[in-house]
């Protein structure tokens, strides 16, 4: 694409050098920079990108979008704020092929991962091509794609897009996550629907507050970002939105809704309701257990209706989910004692998860889990609590400790036990922890593994090990 047509999309301060210049690809990282690259510098949170200029050139980039005047020969293109570019440059770049597809985004703290798929099922129940974006990585067709971010960068999510187009996915479900709201990396877009699912404490190591958190969760609903809005109206920031928001579906349980449940009975191996969807009634089987999986079901059937598809499809489709990857997911089942792996790293998503567990509890309920390092450690003590509160026994070890002190982060989680009388032992070597945690199982006990869910990897000082929960529980016990 010629540089001067793909700048009628951007907003220019000062275009300095030749623009009659042919973009072989658009580039963000200096190091995968190749022949004929227009490259995007900006000052970002931890890094300033102007800084990676020589090595971009050098590796093959025509041309840079910038912030400020740069000593190299390549044209410049100066802007105001080189973030907010990219995607611009993006959508253009890659033929507006978001314009082709009906995307519905779901942002909140927990839940995004499982509705989108819930979604993904009941779509291709009713006949409909798919497709997935989120914390478990990117699928459409015989694609999958490893995950790296829940909502990728602009450039990435663009060609992806490009390619859906190609191979003739018609709905795309995308995890919208806050950090992609606060740096605009969906600038551009307009969903056919938004979903919202909660609100609680996450992320406060990046925002101030939760009030800076939940403002930026709105910013899906902003006017023009989303044709429809389906809002939790069980949850504080969903009330504040299904007040502001125009036209919005509701979904709840315990105050006024459009859509919502009867008759929910929870099981070990899943969850049944009496669905009323817009005063229709259908019975939903669930494979999956627990109830924050039905307020899950229920958004995502509220969704799918404003598409049309019929209640008894939802039904479907809900019901030939058999698995989410990490989302309470059983495992495996030791000496008459059931394994489940979640992704609770949450003091609301792990409470959710021990609270549906230990009401299908017939023995003991464990609980295994640790807290990331160099995150939000104000929600390590309170997790602490959370886990003593509900569990009979704990083993508290490692989740991700980065550049911290797996110690620490471990006496940060220890505060919040401590005033419980639950009994508790540290391991620091999460598989050690986890042997350990399964050696103590017997008939009829529960071990919740909480915290990595589906990750494949064990963050330690800036390197990515090999490592998942699941593998690791089915090769102690010769699964």
């Amino acid at each position: 694409m010629q540089l001067g047509k793909l700048l009628k999309y951007i907003q220019t301060e000062e275009v300095l050098g030749d623009t009659n210049i042919e973009i072989s690809a658009l580039c963000t990282d200096s190091s995968k920079a190749t022949k004929g690259v227009l490259f995007f510098c900006y000052n970002g949170v931890n890094h300033d990108s102007h800084t990676d200029i020589n090595e971009a050139v050098k590796n093959g980039a025509v041309a840079v979008i910038c912030e400020r005047k740069l000593d190299c020969h390549v044209t410049q293109i100066i802007v105001k704020n080189g973030r907010a570019q990219i995607a611009r440059a993006a959508r253009a770049f890659y033929g507006f092929a978001d314009k082709k597809l009906k995307i519905i985004a779901v942002t909140g703290t927990n839940g995004k991962t499982t509705t989108t798929y819930m979604l993904s099922s009941i779509f291709k129940a009713d006949g409909k091509s798919t497709a997935t974006i989120g914390t478990l990585g990117i699928s459409y067709g015989e694609k999958f794609i490893s995950p790296e971010l829940t909502t990728p960068d602009p450039v990435y999510l663009h060609y992806v897009f490009s390619d859906m187009v190609a191979v003739g996915v018609e709905y795309v479900f995308m995890e919208v996550s806050a950090h992609a709201l606060y740096f605009d990396k969906i600038y551009g877009l307009t969903f056919e629907a938004g979903i919202f699912t909660n609100c609680t404490q996450d992320h406060l190591d990046f925002f101030n507050n939760m009030k800076d958190y939940a403002e930026c969760k709105k910013l899906l609903f902003k006017e023009g970002r989303c044709r429809r809005a389906v809002i939790n109206s069980d949850d504080g920031l969903g009330i504040e939105l299904l007040s502001e928001v125009k036209n919005p579906i509701s979904y709840g349980l315990k105050n006024p809704a459009d859509v919502f449940a009867i008759d929910i009975s929870e099981k070990i191996d899943g969850t049944t309701f009496v669905l009323n969807l817009f005063d229709e009634l259908y019975e939903v089987k669930l494979c999956l257990p627990a109830l924050h999986n039905v307020y899950n079901a229920m958004a995502a059937a509220a969704c799918a209706k404003l598409f049309g598809v019929k209640i008894n499809i939802i039904a479907k489709g809900l019901n030939s989910l058999k698995t989410v990857e990490g989302r309470l997911e059983k495992v495996a089942r030791y000496n008459g004692a059931e394994i489940f792996v979640d992704f609770a790293h949450t003091p609301d998503g792990l409470e959710k998860s021990l609270q549906s567990l230990k009401k299908l509890c017939k023995g003991r309920l464990f609980c295994l889990f640790g807290c990331g390092g160099n995150r939000d450690a104000t929600k390590r003590p309170l997790m602490g609590g959370v886990a003593a509160k509900y569990a009979d026994f704990l083993v508290i070890t490692s989740d991700n400790p980065r550049y911290e002190d797996p110690y620490d982060i471990i006496s940060d989680i220890e505060k919040g036990v401590k005033p419980y009388k639950v009994k508790y032992v540290t391991v620091t070597e999460r598989e050690i922890a986890t042997e350990y945690a399964i050696s103590l199982l017997a008939d009829g006990d529960i071990l919740l593994v909480a915290g990595k869910g589906g990750e494949h990897y064990q963050e330690i000082m800036g390197i990515k090990h090999s490592y998942n929960d699941n593998r690791v529980i089915k090769n102690i016990i010769g699964f």
